[in-house]
């Protein structure tokens, strides 16, 4: 399974239209084959930061989902709401062996 956190700082004055914006992209993500979890955190310490915590199965889920027409629409526009660079972190949730 891939895990993927990608951060958000958004603009104050653009966090509703960005909410906006996001909800289709949620909502197809957790359509796609492949996907186990899609979903947007809001951070409890900090304004106007968000995390999306993706969950799939395998990397060919993530490589279909990249080149998908909601994940490339919304990467066009979403820069315009965005308060410092998108944040994004890959983890590799194989099994590790125990210690």
């Amino acid at each position: 399974m891939i895990i993927i956190h990608a951060g958000f700082q958004i603009q104050a004055d653009k966090e509703q239209a960005f909410l906006e914006e996001i909800r289709p992209l949620i909502a197809a993500s957790k359509a796609e084959l492949g996907n186990v979890a899609y979903d947007l955190m809001k951070d409890i310490e900090k304004e106007n930061v968000y995390t999306m915590v993706e969950v799939w199965a395998d990397s060919a889920a993530v490589d279909i989902h990249n080149k998908s027409e909601h994940i490339t629409s919304f990467a066009g526009n979403a820069p315009q709401y965005f308060a410092a660079p998108l944040d994004v972190k890959l983890y590799d949730a194989t099994e590790t062996q125990k210690i």
